[in-house]
């Protein structure tokens, strides 16, 4: 199982955010919205998707650390330390980061994004729709 993997970037984050300290932990505290620019071999890829569509964004948190493994949820010293994975902190072995963002317009391979807590020139390593429950099970 142990190993390495390789993980191409198919775009990357365009954010008036330029620092990790300067981000919101999550979008709905504040975070800008931003442009995700798709690289020219993977913008074919973009075909079905529209404005109004809801998708989650997979980042690569380039600044992150990769050997925490137990945080103060929130950076709050107060609750107990917990483990990475049982928080949404952005340092861990693999920092994915994981962003449902609304897509506002798409121009020539780039998305025009609602909030989005990501640092400028953050990787982007995948995009998924986010899916509607079905109402029949």
């Amino acid at each position: 199982m142990a190993g390495t993997y390789d993980l191409h970037p198919i775009g990357i984050v365009r954010s008036p955010l330029v620092s990790p300290r300067e981000a919101p932990r999550q979008a709905f505290e504040g975070a800008p919205p931003a442009r995700v620019e798709i690289l020219p071999e993977f913008r074919e890829a973009l075909d079905g998707l529209a404005a109004g569509d809801e998708v989650v964004v997979l980042t690569w948190l380039h600044q992150a650390s990769r050997d925490v493994r137990h945080v103060h949820p929130r950076g709050d010293h107060t609750l107990p330390l917990t483990g990475v994975f049982a928080t949404r902190s952005p340092g861990r072995p693999n920092p994915i980061g994981l962003h449902r963002v609304t897509v506002t317009a798409i121009d020539d391979g780039v998305l025009e994004v609602g909030a989005l807590e990501a640092v400028d020139g953050t990787p982007v390593v995948d995009i998924k729709p986010v899916m509607a429950e079905s109402i029949d099970g």
